[in-house]
């Protein structure tokens, strides 16, 4: 078991890789690969959603943007929900992977990228499992945008920050009364 746990971890961790880089190359700041690859740390999360035992949709986990650099999620029953830009919600295909950008990297890329809300909306009487692998900057790291995406038309939008520092206030009452505790954070902090 622990072998097929690490091979799947291997597997995530190098699409991560390959989305991060792909990302970095469209916008040419491929100079920066090497510090961005080595700022991260993985966490591979397993994560069960009691059943509603119900015939109607009933949230499994509220709508949220996710903290980190990259989110790879693999879901089998239905349930993930992804919010679009113009606010409609859309259903994830079920025993998929799904790839988001968190709230890091679109700081880092000083807001070039969208970072979707997403939930879990449950119906029937199965548990659902997911799991997911999450990349996320070592402690110290401190997120700033490249200069190469910071000019006249896209001012800096977030003052440099250390993930740590964030996660600290995301676990905090303030964050929990906010709409966006990123935003909040970097408000606060700017």
């Amino acid at each position: 078991m622990y072998r097929s746990i690490g091979l799947m971890v291997e597997q995530l961790s190098e699409l991560d890789r390959v989305v991060r880089r792909m990302i970095l190359e469209s916008f040419g700041i491929e100079k920066h690969m090497e510090e961005h690859m080595n700022s991260t740390q993985y966490l591979l999360r397993a994560m069960k959603y009691k059943p509603p035992n119900t015939s109607e949709k009933k949230l499994g986990s509220r709508d949220h943007t996710d903290k980190n650099i990259v989110t790879v999620l693999c879901q089998g029953i239905p349930g993930l929900e992804i919010q679009l830009k113009n606010g409609e919600w859309i259903t994830a295909k079920p025993h998929s992977l799904t790839v988001f950008i968190g709230d890091s990297l679109f700081a880092w890329l000083n807001g070039r990228l969208h970072t979707p809300y997403h939930r879990v909306m449950m119906k029937g009487n199965e548990p659902r499992y997911s799991f997911g692998l999450f990349s996320n900057p070592k402690k110290g790291y401190i997120i700033k945008a490249p200069e190469e995406l910071v000019d006249e038309e896209h001012p800096l939008m977030f003052k440099p920050f250390d993930f740590h520092d964030f996660l600290r206030f995301f676990h905090s009452d303030a964050a929990r009364k906010s709409q966006s505790a990123f935003h909040t954070f970097c408000a606060l902090h700017s």
